[in-house]
């Protein structure tokens, strides 16, 4: 890699994943980027993943982070959509061949030369680091507008979570009809913003959990409209062939037996949560109801400004928690718990500065 300016964030370096301060370069804003001086990113399970080598794909250093909201510093010459001192989001990738049929579909996320944000390196070679770092230099392509109606802490979450539960809505037909109705299965980062935005849609949302320690929230705080606790066998036997369709957000090993007996006839249990080992599938209930099971992964660049533009008008966001860069080591432990009211942010532009 030619070097560029200075960058500074904070890395793993091994598959312990604990993660410390790191000097590294960022290329130089070449004729189609933007540079963006970071001011919040939000804190996924994946980049716990990623981290701690979770899915056997980890090449260190890594600095983790795709959930980016700052400020445009610089453009290139081609660029029109941004200027200097524009907000502006980066999300999960940051780059595709923007020729294949995907690409061509506005589904860069299902391009198979799709470049992630970090843990990836670029066509010539360059290895991507993320947004736990002070600056990144992305293709104006893969750079988002964020609306003036979305806070930039509460807001950076939207740019994986938001995406990964708003584009199988669209796609599985889950806004077709208002009032149909969508069970959640998992209250956090994931689980929590699809009762937002599932609600926004006008669908009836069920959350579905293992205990009933977040029931007030969910209905109260999120607006579920109702709560379902799979350790209780009378409400799920009542529960039985009641759902039109259910995300299932969960990132832990976990049977799909009992989520399957939810669905009605014509079902379908859409995967979003991925978790470290194969799970199991049972296929009487799939042919017996006719009911489906797919997965989604984020979404195109398209539907990523749509998603951001429709959370906006709904007043959707990230319920949070603040942290400092300082704090990510036991944020990152509290994560692996599920201890979180459901989504670190880090303050980068207050709290990260060199050693």
């Amino acid at each position: 890699m030619v070097d560029g300016h200075k960058a500074f964030g904070w890395a793993a370096k091994d598959k312990s994943g604990v993660l410390s301060p790191f000097h590294f370069s960022r290329r130089e804003n070449g004729e189609n980027d933007v540079t963006v001086k970071i001011l919040f990113c939000g804190v996924c399970h994946s980049d716990l993943h990623t981290i701690k080598n979770h899915w056997g794909i980890s090449r260190y250093p890594i600095v983790p982070g795709h959930e980016i909201v700052g400020i445009a510093t610089k453009v290139g010459k081609n660029v029109t959509k941004f200027k200097e001192g524009d907000r502006v989001g980066v999300g999960v990738i940051i780059g595709s061949c923007q020729s294949c049929e995907s690409c061509n579909q506005d589904l860069e996320n299902y391009c198979s030369k799709l470049v992630f944000t970090y843990n990836s390196r670029s066509s010539d070679g360059t290895r991507n680091q993320g947004g736990y770092s002070d600056v990144i230099v992305v293709d104006h392509r893969f750079v988002l507008r964020f609306p003036d109606g979305l806070p930039s802490d509460a807001g950076a979450p939207l740019l994986c979570a938001g995406i990964t539960v708003y584009s199988p809505m669209k796609y599985y037909g889950m806004t077709e009809d208002s009032g149909k109705h969508l069970g959640v299965s998992g209250l956090g980062g994931l689980g929590h913003i699809a009762v937002k935005i599932g609600k926004a849609f006008g669908l009836r949302v069920t959350v579905i959990s293992r205990s009933s320690e977040k029931e007030r929230e969910a209905i109260d705080r999120l607006g579920a409209d109702a709560f379902l606790v799979t350790t209780d066998s009378q409400k799920m036997k009542d529960a039985v062939g009641t759902m039109d369709f259910i995300m299932d957000t969960v990132s832990a090993e976990h049977s799909l037996l009992p989520l399957f007996s939810l669905l009605n006839v014509n079902g379908k249990l859409v995967m979003l949560g991925l978790p470290e080992k194969p799970l199991e599938l049972p296929i009487f209930p799939l042919v017996s109801g006719r009911k489906m099971v797919g997965g989604s992964q984020i979404g195109g660049m398209k539907e990523t400004q749509e998603m951001l533009e429709f959370c906006a008008k709904h007043n959707i966001v990230s319920d949070i928690e603040l942290i400092k860069m300082s704090d990510i080591n036991s944020a990152m432990d509290r994560l692996a718990r599920s201890d979180v009211r459901y989504r670190f942010v880090i303050d980068v532009a207050n709290s990260l500065s060199p050693a």
